[in-house]
């Protein structure tokens, strides 16, 4: 969030069009100068020229050393380039919020799909763990009679059969264990998106009415006189603010977006009815677990992934998708109004 908050102007888009205007103004500038370079000469040799020229070059000095000169041009500057990129890129960041919290409702259907799915393959997966112990026990059984009747062919044949049971059954409580991390991670993703989208949403609520007041209130005169006298500019940093949620949620959504992207490959590669899946997806669930924190589970990644492992901790299948609760908790985005 920390990061969120700090983006400067020149990495938001109006930024770049301010990068793209200064640089289309230095070759303009540099082109005129080097087509009118007699004519410039020819005006400065005159008493009137040189006159004006000092003018120009003393008020540029002036503007430059005055701190308050260079505060009210670069705001005048920013304000340009932002109404500019504001006729190609919508940087209402009330609206923006507005399309990112449809994205999320329209993820958190995609995610329900996905877990529903998972617990599906996960029955599946354990019934076959279950049948193999079975049939591993039955083998075993068979060969220790086979031996008292010193049938050796059938104690060979029982003993492999078993052998390869168990070897499949290492793999199939793996690929069972990272299919609980998946379940689980999507499970307080969901948890952790809805309380999300509660938050923006009473956020949007607030927000666009106080912002609408502040802009009833505001002019460019009186924000740029307030600047001239030191003050802030309440709507830029009303802005920033909302620009500071916008960005968050923004890294948030691309995050889940990436996990169930991640998820939906890893459960399309495991073939449960042969017994098969491919060690790539395997690789890429183990990337992710080694990457660093996540945003939409915080400090809660580890402990997930440890639960997973914990053999003590056993998953319910059968227990309902906990839902969150309003109840005594604060809206995350507050502190960045205070």
């Amino acid at each position: 969030m920390a990061n969120n908050q700090s983006k400067s102007f020149w990495q938001r888009p109006e930024g770049v069009t301010g990068i793209i205007f200064i640089l289309a103004l230095l070759v303009g500038g540099g082109m005129l100068v080097a087509g009118s370079l007699t004519a410039i000469m020819s005006f400065l040799g005159t008493t009137v020229g040189l006159v004006i020229t000092l003018g120009v070059l003393g008020l540029l000095i002036f503007m430059i050393l005055d701190k308050k000169s260079r505060t009210l041009v670069s705001y005048m500057y920013k304000s340009v380039m932002r109404a500019i990129t504001g006729l190609f890129i919508k940087l209402d960041p009330i609206a923006i919020l507005k399309s990112y919290v449809q994205d999320l409702k329209d993820n958190l259907k995609k995610m329900n799909r996905q877990i529903v799915q998972l617990r599906g393959q996960m029955h599946k997966l354990k019934e076959m763990i279950i049948n193999n112990k079975k049939e591993i026990s039955a083998n075993l059984n068979q060969a220790s009679i086979a031996k008292e009747a010193n049938a050796n062919a059938q104690v060979i044949l029982k003993s492999r059969k078993a052998g390869r049971l168990k070897e499949s059954n290492v793999k199939l409580e793996d690929l069972y264990k990272k299919m609980e991390i998946l379940y689980r991670v999507l499970t307080k993703m969901q948890e952790n998106s809805a309380i999300l989208v509660e938050d923006i949403e009473d956020q949007v609520t607030v927000k666009e009415q106080e912002r609408k007041a502040l802009l009833a209130g505001h002019s460019a005169m009186k924000s740029a006189m307030n600047i001239l006298k030191g003050d802030p500019d309440k709507r830029a940093m009303f802005d920033a603010a909302l620009e500071a949620v916008a960005d968050d949620v923004n890294q948030k959504v691309g995050e889940m977006e990436r996990f169930m992207e991640m998820s939906e490959n890893f459960m399309q590669s495991v073939d449960l009815q042969n017994g098969v899946f491919e060690e790539e997806g395997l690789k890429m669930l183990e990337k992710w677990e080694s990457e660093s924190d996540s945003l939409l589970l915080g400090g809660e990644k580890p402990l997930i992934i440890s639960k997973a492992n914990d053999e003590d901790d056993v998953l319910d299948l059968s227990q309902p998708i906990k839902t969150p609760e309003k109840q005594g908790r604060g809206n995350q985005y507050d502190h960045l109004f205070d």
